[in-house]
């Protein structure tokens, strides 16, 4: 093993690269000496004997030990799609509305079928859906803090009012009115869910989901929603809550947390919605 932090664990290295996983690309390379090429972990190759593989930190380290970069998986270009994945974040959040993909692509220079599939892969959503979360919690937040309907359109990016009124019965659970008072004539149904990223607070209406939030009680819910019905959820519905936060999956844990947390919400509202 060469130019590794002393507690790295090569076993559990060993275990991703046989795995694929490419939640492993950029914290390591594998270079095999019998080829003399380091790969990402989640490199489609065949897999060499355990013998022949040395990790090494990343693509200078390896190189410098006399590696040469693989052709197929090209190992160097982590760093610059993890970037690309970063400044496209940036972008959606700064953005009111929803970017075409084509414009967003462009914007971080990729093209735009290849960064659709970088995007997913490393956030476990498309741009759209990470931008439809975004737009759903300034939504809510104009709402609860006393904005009219029509302010909370436009104040969360929404071109006009029907599509805001198309979304919000699943993405807030209710009619924006009746978010805009408390939750009035609602019933709430919530559990508390273990998360590769921490608990999971998921709260659902018949309509669709009311609030998914890192939270380890309902004391935020009540506090948004004080004039509904809320109660934990129980047989079928908690179990379809379960399902939906593990069928989510995990963003790159390279990922800033406010963005790695912004798309496993989205991944979740997205599997509830799919898995009922």
């Amino acid at each position: 093993m060469t130019d590794l932090p002393r507690l790295f664990d090569v076993d559990a290295a060993w275990d991703a690269f046989c795995r694929r996983d490419r939640r492993a690309d950029g914290q390591f390379v594998v270079a095999v000496q019998t080829t003399g090429i380091y790969c990402r972990p989640s490199c489609a190759a065949r897999r060499p004997r355990r013998e022949h593989v040395r990790f090494h930190a990343d693509g200078a380290s390896a190189r410098a030990a006399g590696y040469r970069a693989c052709l197929r998986c090209l190992p160097d270009d982590v760093a610059r799609d993890r970037q690309a994945v970063a400044e496209a974040v940036a972008l959606l959040e700064a953005m009111e509305g929803t970017p075409a993909l084509n414009d967003l692509a462009a914007r971080v220079g990729y093209a735009p079928h290849h960064f659709h599939r970088l995007f997913r892969r490393a956030t476990g959503v498309t741009p759209a859906a990470y931008a439809r979360a975004l737009r759903t919690d300034r939504a809510a937040r104009a709402l609860a803090n006393g904005s009219s309907v029509t302010h909370a359109v436009y104040e969360a990016g929404y071109a006009g009012p029907s599509r805001f009124y198309a979304d919000s019965e699943q993405r807030l659970g209710m009619a924006p009115g009746q978010w805009r008072r408390g939750g009035e004539g609602v019933t709430i149904e919530w559990a508390v869910v273990d998360s590769p990223l921490g608990a999971l607070l998921v709260a659902v209406t018949p309509r669709g989901v009311a609030r998914i939030a890192f939270e380890g009680d309902a004391a935020g819910l009540r506090q948004s929603l004080p004039s509904a019905t809320i109660r934990p959820a129980e047989g079928t519905t908690r179990d379809r809550l379960a399902s939906a936060v593990a069928a989510a999956t995990p963003p790159d844990p390279l990922l800033a947390e406010p963005a790695r947390r912004t798309a496993f919400i989205a991944a979740v509202a997205g599997a509830w919605r799919t898995c009922g």
